[in-house]
């Protein structure tokens, strides 16, 4: 009998969203999941949400819990240790949650994450999320130095690329539909320009409209 399970993604930064890591993780799990005869039934995805927040408090987190009761699902795939926590607080006590409800958490490579019968498995995956814990401070501490002599030598730091810089065609027919109408005066909300720029086929990465918020950068960039 074919088990199943469900995926979960998650990206810890507003310029991950619509980066390629959501597609790599989904990559990494349906690998996974096809080279074990694993059903996957959906896949949840908590996008600009931080390893170390408790998982119970991620929106996708806690949905995907809602249909793993619902459905009598006890298995969860993710890439790694790193996008179920990053973090050894978040991650023992995500543990422990899924532990009481009989959920059972396996990355990618197969570590199967709520395996608590080995002593030695359970601190190395302490240590693990510990390391990763301090890694992702000291990259954040390298970014924000960079960032600094950056602003410090020419007055300015880049981030990321404008929609403009991205896709010029893109900014251009936005900025064309938000335009008021000769004729009534009225000009089209953020949601209908979304709207009619999918209908031109003007998607996000992940093949979706674009969001308000957006469009509405778009519009002032």
């Amino acid at each position: 009998m074919t088990a199943n399970a469900l995926a979960y993604l998650r990206t810890s930064s507003a310029a991950n969203v619509e980066g390629d890591s959501a597609f790599r993780q989904n990559d990494a799990v349906m690998g996974y999941a096809s080279r074990t005869g694993i059903n996957v039934v959906a896949c949840y995805w908590d996008a600009a949400v931080s390893g170390a927040d408790p998982i119970e408090t991620r929106d996708g987190f806690a949905a995907m819990l809602e249909q793993a009761a619902q459905d009598g699902i006890g298995l969860i795939i993710v890439e790694d240790a790193s996008r179920f926590a990053r973090g050894m607080i978040a991650q023992e006590m995500g543990v422990m949650l899924l532990v009481k409800r009989g959920i059972r958490v396996v990355t990618a490579s197969g570590q199967d994450l709520t395996d608590e019968s080995d002593p030695s498995k359970v601190m190395m995956r302490q240590i693990a999320g510990a390391f990763s814990q301090y890694e992702k401070a000291k990259l954040v501490q390298k970014l924000k130095h960079g960032r600094e002599q950056a602003k410090a030598k020419s007055g300015k730091c880049e981030g990321r690329k404008s929609h403009a810089e991205q896709n010029p065609k893109l900014v251009k027919e936005a900025r064309r539909l938000a335009r008021k109408s000769p004729k009534t005066g009225k000009a089209r909300s953020l949601r209908q320009i979304s709207e009619e720029l999918a209908a031109l086929g003007f998607l996000n990465v992940n093949g979706k409209p674009y969001a308000a918020t957006s469009i509405k950068n778009m519009l002032e960039g």
